[in-house]
């Protein structure tokens, strides 16, 4: 069992997107404009590379922590605990 840490690559796509969009920028004649552009293609690359990294992660079946379902938490959603909605806690469906 091969474990890997959790990375994530928005640093990655900022990095790139404001450098491309800097370049883009100087070309244009304005260079805020072409930094913004950067910054949002960068943002949409990071958001990508990382969701595809999640999803290969989640089929390798070691994706990094595990969460339990939740259950009941240890508490009745009723008052008294019955089921039978007696309490108009729920129940009775």
């Amino acid at each position: 069992m091969d474990v890997q840490p959790q990375r994530s690559f928005i640093g990655v796509g900022l990095a790139i997107g404001v450098g491309v969009g800097a370049a883009i920028g100087v070309a244009m004649g304005n260079l805020a404009i072409g930094i913004g552009v950067g910054v949002a293609l960068g943002l949409i690359l990071g958001g990508a590379l990382d969701a595809r990294d999640k999803a290969k992660r989640k089929g390798d079946g070691d994706g990094g922590a595990t969460y339990a379902d939740g259950g009941s938490g240890g508490r009745s959603k009723d008052a008294d605990g019955a089921d039978d909605g007696s309490d108009g806690g729920g129940g009775g469906d």
